[in-house]
């Protein structure tokens, strides 16, 4: 893969991070699918659609399903090997492996372009959205699903409870996953890459995060973020913390799963 200048996130993506979300893509799924709708309501028919940090794919296999056709950008090898296989039979999807701030797209080649928590992590934001613009036709839109703060949501309240054991994040840095959770930040970015109309609109969806608890908090424990930070502590102290984890996620144990009501931005914009 050449053109990489996000070169962090190259390596998380095509080493732990992007084995783990392959090797567990049904349950990311699960977590996310929820959102779906929110973006998949905006794809028209003739529309050329570039899905952005597509992983595994799902959101670029349904937005073709809707559209002339469906084009999915990530640097992760891993999880595009899991997003061609699964639309090995879809005629109309491609999947490309590129840094989006720097990827040879097109100009213009483009109608719509989506992501589904894809967004978060570019080394410089405002240069790979001017790139993602100049991949729109004129008129073209922007459709995106990113983190709000976890502050006052469930996957926060899950969070806090491991926050005495486990060293804590800093602010946004423009790579992080919530780096988007201020919409005037966001605005910001999209208005200096040269989107207009930009409107970030509060969504929620319930996310599934395993079948019972032990389930669920074990999945946890190895999403990368979380995976990390047990990394910065000793074995007794980790150990406290999924203890913790793994208490507050018995609130919202249910008969079939453990359920998260999860909240995020739909943020969209407009190429002029």
């Amino acid at each position: 893969m050449t053109g990489i200048v996000n070169t962090a996130q190259a390596e998380a993506w095509n080493g732990y991070e992007g084995e783990h979300w392959a090797s567990h893509a049904d349950r990311y799924d699960a977590v996310n699918n929820g959102f779906n709708g929110y973006v998949l309501d905006r794809v028209g028919a003739d529309d050329r659609v570039l899905d952005i940090g597509c992983g595994n794919g799902r959101l670029t296999r349904l937005a073709a399903e809707r559209a002339r056709s469906a084009t999915g950008v990530d640097l992760s090898g891993p999880m595009l090997a899991t997003a061609r296989a699964g639309a090995a039979e879809v005629p109309n999807v491609t999947f490309e492996q590129g840094d989006v701030q720097v990827h040879p797209f097109a100009e213009g080649g483009f109608d719509l372009a989506v992501s589904r928590f894809g967004v978060m992590f570019f080394a410089d934001p405002v240069a790979a959205f001017a790139n993602v613009r100049r991949a729109l036709s004129p008129g073209g839109r922007l459709a995106f699903l990113c983190m709000t703060a976890l502050s006052g949501t469930d996957l926060g309240k899950v969070f806090g409870a491991m926050a005495e054991y486990l060293p804590q994040p800093t602010g946004p840095d423009g790579s992080g996953p919530t780096s988007f959770a201020d919409p005037d930040r966001t605005t910001a970015v999209l208005t200096e890459a040269g989107f207009e109309d930009v409107v970030c609109t509060r969504v929620e969806a319930d996310q599934v995060w395993g079948r019972d608890v032990p389930d669920a908090a074990r999945f946890i424990a190895g999403w990368g973020p979380v995976r990390h930070h047990l990394g910065m502590v000793d074995d007794a102290t980790a150990a406290k913390a999924k203890e913790a984890l793994t208490a507050a996620l018995e609130p919202f144990a249910r008969p079939d799963a453990v359920r998260l009501r999860g909240s995020a931005w739909l943020v969209t914009g407009r190429r002029s």
